[in-house]
């Protein structure tokens, strides 16, 4: 059969295989890069027959075919902006490793910046070494434009590493080089035992090759890494923090998407609630755009597999002086511990959620200094039972107050019924002679409120102490084999909303002590004055407090650390002794009843206030009259 031939067909062939042979003519290697080529393996044969040790690059990717083709590809990026000397270690994927006792750091060749954060003395809740950075979880970049009108973004581009010491300093120099004496540098100095690194950026001669009417911007993007058993409790604690430079920290939301524009800035934190990764800068950054993105949250499916918590980001105006960048700023990857960071004095210690006020007074200066010393000597579970006790007994003479506040409103309660009854229909009335019986027996109702009132710091100072204490990190007690998160007994076949899909012990002990502890105290309404008319009636208010916290507790706290579980069901445990120990052994009702007589007795000489309210009550009475 006679094949039909087509012409068409024809043509194209040829016309695309001549574009094909144009295209490997032009850009087949120069004279001048095949020599470059040579060289350089010369300069690597030499190397290995002398003995002399190549830069230690670590390939932990696939390397490009040639270096002759990876410069080609470089300057084609680059432009104006290219190096025309050899670099034997651009590869796709080669690293640089430096590190000390407690950190391991790879920096890519290619962006010249940190690809992987190892913390060597600390481990997941699954038991797998703590990384910060990995798998492309971070990138790092500069932008800027060229003189010839190019954009060009740094993590795109190859930097030529240069390790080095610096006494027991691992020290890495990583360049970008148009030339041996033109280069944008990013320079790493990790000293020993520190999680605190040095991070220098400077340029040199690069002035001319930039274009200075188009800003240098500065980006940091990271995708926080899941640590912890509960990943719903670490993104709770999970958020961008960061200061200005007038020593004022703020910190975006944690609950969803947040945008802020902020100037002056010293540094930034991405807080992964036990860890933090951190850049700081001796010269404030002019204006910084940043970022927060809840992707547990937006995750699809919330089970073991997630492994992201939040996203953020940082876009940093750079300033160039002279044309040139010289910024001198550290870099921290370690743990989120107060002790380490007040250690530095450089206020990043405010990056920790312990209160505000006098909340985090409490926590730095008395709760945090008090429990690292029990734990330097006590296993964590019995150092959080001591504290608590401590903390009780502290507590106890408030209490104490409290009780016998109550027990003199006990003894009072038939008359103020009596005065109730007599002035059932005069309210003006029936007040000031409740509070002349208040005046005379020494006594207020809200005395007993005062002292509970007092207790509140203490409870929220510990509340948010719990949470955030590294110490408890990995710690076990009786069942429970991580305080720093929750106890869990028995895994349920399906999840309950708002409670989980688990049992934790604790907070269903701590929930049958507060139980009881409250209801030891709202069984004493009896001690209370009657509920007055206009007035809600505070013992059904009581009664449902006494239902609905234990139920709270028992909810919200099954995901918490069962540490600040354990320290509830502590305290409410001491409560409920302190509180049988006052009222049956301590207080004497019938030595209070006579103490009670003897000021009644006793003429009461009116203060200016107490004088001023008598008139002005009297007036009001007076007032009343008249309109009736």
């Amino acid at each position: 059969m006679k094949k039909n031939f087509d012409t068409n067909s024809l043509i194209g062939m040829l016309l695309m295989g001549g574009i094909l042979l144009w295209i490997i003519y032009f850009n087949k290697p120069t004279a001048e890069e095949l020599e470059a080529e040579k060289a350089a393996q010369t300069e690597q044969v030499e190397s290995q027959d002398t003995g002399v040790a190549s830069l230690p690059v670590a390939q932990t990717g696939p390397a490009v075919a040639s270096d002759s083709i990876t410069n080609i590809a470089l300057q084609n990026r680059l432009g104006a902006f290219a190096y025309s000397g050899s670099l034997p270690s651009a590869k796709e994927g080669a690293t640089t490793t430096i590190s000390n006792d407690v950190l391991e750091i790879k920096v890519s060749n290619k962006g010249g910046y940190i690809t992987e954060v190892k913390l060597l003395q600390h481990s997941t809740y699954d038991s797998i070494p703590v990384y910060l950075i990995k798998d492309g979880n971070s990138t790092f970049n500069v932008s800027f434009s060229t003189s010839d009108n190019r954009n060009l973004n740094t993590k795109d581009l190859f930097f030529e590493p240069s390790p080095s010491k610096n006494g027991n300093n691992d020290v890495l120099s990583m360049k970008l080089k148009v030339s041996n004496n033109e280069y944008l540098e990013y320079r790493y100095e990790l000293k020993e035992g520190d999680y605190m690194m040095d991070f220098g950026m400077r340029s040199q001669g690069l002035s001319t090759r930039l274009n200075t009417s188009n800003p240098m911007r500065m980006q940091w993007d990271f995708k926080g890494m899941r640590h912890a058993r509960s990943q719903s409790y670490e993104n709770r604690y999970t958020r961008l923090t960061y200061k200005y430079e007038e020593d004022k920290t703020d910190k975006l939301s944690p609950a969803g998407d947040d945008d802020e524009i902020e100037e002056d800035l010293v540094w930034m934190n991405y807080r992964q609630h036990f860890f933090s990764s951190m850049l700081i800068s001796e010269t404030p950054f002019k204006e910084a755009r940043l970022t927060s993105k809840d992707l547990y949250k937006e995750a699809d499916d919330r089970d073991e597999e997630t492994i992201f918590t939040k996203q953020y980001g940082s876009d940093v105006l750079l300033e160039a002086k002279n044309g040139e960048l010289d910024y001198a700023m550290q870099m921290y990857y370690g743990p989120t511990d107060y002790t380490i960071l007040k250690s530095y004095d450089q206020g990043l210690d405010e990056a920790m959620p312990l209160g505000w006020g006098i909340f985090g007074f409490l926590n730095k200066y008395l709760v945090i200094p008090f429990f690292g010393f029990l734990s330097g000597f006590l296993p964590a579970g019995i150092a959080i039972i001591v504290m608590t006790i401590v903390i009780k007994l502290f507590l106890s003479p408030v209490q104490y107050k409290q009780y016998t506040s109550q027990a003199k409103m006990k003894i009072l309660k038939p008359e103020i019924a009596a005065i109730s009854e007599k002035y059932k229909d005069n309210a003006m009335k029936k007040q000031q002679e409740t509070m002349a019986l208040y005046s005379k027996a020494g006594a207020s109702p809200a005395a007993g409120c005062l002292p509970a009132l007092l207790q509140i710091p203490v409870f929220y100072a510990l509340f948010t102490f719990f949470p955030s204490a590294f110490d408890l990190r990995g710690k076990s007690f009786l069942w429970a084999d991580d305080l720093s998160s929750y106890d869990e007994i028995a895994k349920l076949p399906f999840e309950i909303p708002f409670y989980g899909d688990h049992v934790s012990l604790f907070p269903i002990l701590a929930a049958v002590t507060i139980f009881f502890s409250m209801r030891l105290t709202t069984g004493n309404q009896q001690m209370q004055q009657p509920t007055q008319e206009g007035m809600p009636d505070m013992s059904k208010m009581m009664k449902y407090m006494m239902y609905f916290s234990p139920l709270l507790m028992l909810v919200f706290f099954n995901q918490y650390a069962s540490g600040l579980s354990l320290y509830y069901f502590i305290s409410n445990l001491l409560t409920i002794g302190i509180i049988l120990v006052i009222k049956n052994v301590i207080i004497d009702e019938e030595k209070i009843r006579a103490n009670i007589e003897v000021k009644k007795a006793k003429p009461k000489k009116q203060g200016k206030f107490a004088k001023k309210m008598q008139q002005m009550m009297e007036q009001a009475e007076q007032q009343q009259k008249n309109r009736k």
